[in-house]
């Protein structure tokens, strides 16, 4: 994909995202466009399209995911040349947006359906942009009948945005007859009465959803984006372990950045199929702060100095597990 849009955006579109990212950070925003640009674009102002500028901020600043960063700005170039299109008196056909999100725990997978939510809100695809997030529990009743409709009352509350189902591949699990068979027909359905008024996400485990997919034959082609959240590396971690503690005003020693590395590594390597990524630090780095608390006030000092209000050593960093197979536990 190559090009560019009206030089009036700011925006240029290539196929790589840190390229993307860099022409984001201009500082001169696609919210200060000309006068001109008021055009109409899926009903919305051109200048509004600085909202996309934001969007991408919002998920440039998420750690990795390179590949997930060029799928968005791909479906914002589609959708702002079809509304080009549209202009001229072009045929500006509509795609399907129905996903698969697959990755383990803690990688970022709600957090981008979120982004996409705003995203397509932006460009006047969803009417809405808010996200219902659901389990199988919020999906299957407890007699014939009851699924279906809790499902297309779910499907009805997320009728302009996006219902998010998390471990969908559970709902396969029970056999033919599991409730759950239920709640994938009704949703099927449901993607075809109201194709143009909702997006569904499907997330879960990589080969549970592989798996899932191949339980109805015609589920692979309803969802034509299928996107891939890899575990963090170490490095990726520690990137985030620093975005935490920045963003709320910390400050780590060299020891406690290379303490915080180590248990990283050894978490990872332990938990392997059951590590939680980014859960895993956050939980790490906020055990932490408590610990840095504790320490303060159990020290003598009555006063403590906003370096020590904000410095957190290697000793408040602390992590036991009972053993390899077992959730891990802090003390």
């Amino acid at each position: 994909m190559s090009g560019r849009v009206q030089p009036s955006d700011q925006i240029q579109i290539t196929k790589n995202a840190r390229q993307i990212n860099v022409v984001l950070r201009s500082p001169e925003p696609v919210a200060h466009a000309p006068a001109e640009s008021e055009a109409l674009f899926h009903g919305k102002p051109l200048s509004q399209q600085g909202q996309f500028g934001e969007i991408m901020k919002e998920l440039d600043r998420m750690v990795g995911l390179e590949h997930v960063k060029e799928l968005v700005f791909e479906i914002y170039a589609l959708l702002r040349i079809a509304g080009m299109r549209a202009e001229v008196g072009l045929m500006a056909g509509t795609q399907v947006y129905h996903m698969i999100f697959k990755g383990n725990p803690g990688t970022g997978k709600t957090t981008v359906a979120r982004i996409v939510a705003k995203l397509f809100q932006t460009m006047g695809v969803l009417n809405k942009g808010h996200l219902i997030e659901v389990e199988r529990a919020d999906l299957v009743g407890e007699y014939i009948g009851h699924t279906a409709l809790k499902t297309r009352e779910l499907v009805k509350k997320a009728l302009g945005g996006i219902l998010f189902i998390d471990e969908a591949y559970s709902l396969a699990r029970g056999g033919e007859k599991d409730f759950g068979k239920e709640a994938i027909d009704t949703l099927v359905k449901a993607m075809e009465d109201h194709k143009n008024n909702f997006i569904l996400i499907l997330a879960g485990y990589s080969e549970e959803m592989e798996q899932f997919l191949t339980t109805n034959p015609g589920l692979p082609s309803r969802f034509p984006i299928q996107l891939d959240f890899p575990d963090y590396t170490v490095d990726e971690l520690m990137q985030i372990a620093e975005l935490i503690v920045k963003e709320r005003e910390y400050a780590l020693t060299q020891s406690t950045e290379m303490k915080i590395r180590q248990q990283i590594t050894n978490e990872k390597n332990q938990m392997e199929v059951a590590f939680s990524n980014a859960r895993f630090v956050r939980n790490l780095i906020e055990k932490a702060m408590r610990n840095h608390a504790v320490r303060l006030l159990s020290s003598p000092h009555v006063h403590p100095t906003k370096q020590d209000l904000m410095i957190i050593r290697p000793e408040d960093v602390k992590l036991e597990r009972k053993s390899p197979k077992e959730t891990y536990k802090f003390i």
